[in-house]
């Protein structure tokens, strides 16, 4: 008996070895980088359509100058370049200003699981709404990696979207920080604000991320501070506060297709101060969507409008919950570009929590409810004039990089915004709210070379966003092969088994994910 003990003893340490080194060697094992394309000093596109994303009127047969990373000449006669000059031939082709997601999450590998994605979907530009505390997070990227980013793209030494703002960490009060970060983190009283905000300022990030339990009288305190540190406010509205003291305190964007069904229907106040928010709002869905209040809702949107704050639905997060017990749904094309340890740990457990509640009740769907109610009030705030900016929120289950916004702009215009009002959502809208109109957002003599070349006319048909022929980042053209091989470079690193091991050490590593997970 004793022999059996010690071989089986045996036979285990050397197994536990054995798997020890493998991880370990995976872990260690280099990631093979991917290579922007060549860059040119004069571009020309010849004989395109030019899609005004302003006025929706289409240019024909034009010539578009770029010369190093911005256009410099728009003419309707042939232009002349230099025999070293990149020609492309828009011949029967629609150019559109380069797409923007205003609402993704970054992380330390998304080098190779997210920026190909984006670009080989015409998104040049993205709003990353996560950050890092004052130490580099095993998982998460904060203000440094993405301006380091930003730094490679004017190089042309990466392939990466443009990180057009940069976040803070989510500030969601004491519960949501790790019990050895700086108290100044944990926000529990409102004399810790300004600690926060300088230590965010020299960070140089743009704008505080708010969530939902940050205490009322110290997210008071932070949105009047914030704009003397050259901050803002972006995010969800804290459950303990007002949407109409939110907007008034001055808060930039709101994000999420929730934000008027807490406030509008008539146990709102028994939400906001129920001891376990979260529990009250589950079991009350049915009657939020049932009893709103389309009267106060419109009180509120007017005042956004007034205030211009700006709404990021995020309609996919929703669209997820209310389809998550459909196969047709769930078994979508482009799981291949995600990684299995995603997939397995994160995915599916929020996979069959959602088709659980989805088929508790039969014939009747609360979240399917819920999220056509939330198109419906989309559709009530863009008339009462509520600037709306696309956006996905990337990383949330079945919400894929780059592809997701196609989806939420098909979804804007089922929720009746016309193909040019929801090209502007991610277009113009989103660069005016980051204070880069005069960069980015239409296609005009000065501004960057950010630039999709579209098969189809979008404006016919907003799912022709997705027929991409090319994209042109920061004056950098990437053609179809280009495209092609980001799709497969991304394919191949998320179904690897060292970026599988890679992802999930960090996810363990990481406190910032631990405390998330444990609240």
């Amino acid at each position: 008996m004793k022999k059996k003990v010690l071989f089986f003893l045996k036979v285990s340490c050397a197994l536990i070895s054995i798997v020890v080194i493998v991880m370990a060697t995976a872990y260690i094992w280099p990631t093979n980088t991917l290579q922007p394309p060549k860059s040119f000093e004069e571009t020309i596109i010849k004989n395109v359509s030019i899609v005004d994303v302003k006025t929706g009127k289409i240019a024909k047969h034009q010539f578009v100058l770029i010369e190093h990373s911005r256009i410099t000449k728009i003419d309707s006669t042939n232009i002349i370049v230099s025999d070293d000059a990149l020609i492309i031939d828009g011949t029967d082709k629609f150019l559109i200003p380069g797409l923007w997601d205003m609402h993704t999450h970054s992380d330390q590998h998304s080098e190779w699981l997210h920026h190909p994605l984006y670009i080989a979907n015409g998104i040049t530009g993205v709003r990353d709404m996560s950050g890092q505390l004052n130490e580099k997070d095993s998982y998460w990227v904060g203000s440094k990696e993405r301006l380091q980013w930003n730094k490679d793209l004017e190089l042309n030494t990466r392939v990466t979207p443009r990180y057009v703002l940069q976040s803070s960490y989510q500030m969601d009060g004491v519960k949501a920080i790790p019990e050895d970060a700086p108290d100044f983190f944990k926000l529990q009283n409102p004399s810790q604000v300004d600690s926060l905000l300088q230590f965010y300022k020299n960070e140089k990030v743009d704008f505080i991320k708010v969530y939902q339990q940050l205490p009322k009288d110290t997210y008071k305190t932070l949105a009047l501070k914030a704009p003397e540190y050259g901050l803002h406010l972006a995010g969800h509205k804290p459950m303990f506060l007002s949407l109409e003291d939110a907007v008034n305190l001055g808060q930039r964007s709101f994000e999420h297709g929730r934000i008027f069904m807490y406030e509008c229907f008539p146990e709102t106040d028994s939400l906001k101060h129920s001891t376990n928010w979260k529990a009250y709002f589950s079991k009350s869905k049915a009657k939020i969507v049932h009893q709103f209040d389309s009267v106060q809702a419109k009180a509120l949107m007017r005042l956004m409008q007034q205030k211009k704050a700006y709404w990021t639905p995020t309609l996919q997060t929703l669209k997820f919950e209310a389809n998550a017990h459909k196969n047709e749904f769930t078994n979508n094309e482009n799981l291949k570009y995600v990684t299995n340890i995603r997939k397995r740990l994160w995915w599916k457990y929020d996979t069959d929590h959602n088709k659980e509640k989805n088929l508790e009740r039969k014939g009747e769907n609360v979240s399917e409810q819920f999220f056509e109610a939330s198109k419906n009030q989309l559709s009530m705030a863009h008339r009462m004039g509520v600037p709306i900016m696309a956006g996905t929120d990337v990383m949330d289950s079945y919400v894929f990089a780059g592809f997701s916004l196609h989806d939420e702009l098909y979804e804007l215009t089922s929720a009746g915004l016309t193909n040019l009002e929801a090209l502007q959502s991610a277009t113009m809208v989103p660069a005016t709210y980051s204070n880069a109109i005069e960069d980015y957002g239409t296609i005009e003599i000065g501004k960057k070379a950010d630039l999709v070349l579209l098969d189809k006319n979008p404006l016919q048909d907003i799912n022709n966003t997705k027929s991409i022929n090319g994209v042109l980042l920061n004056g950098v053209y990437y053609d179809e092969e280009k495209l092609r091989e980001l799709k497969a470079f991304t394919e191949t690193a998320a179904g690897s088994f060292h970026m599988n091991v890679k992802t999930f050490v960090s996810l363990l590593n990481s406190p910032l994910i631990r405390v998330q997970f444990a609240d």
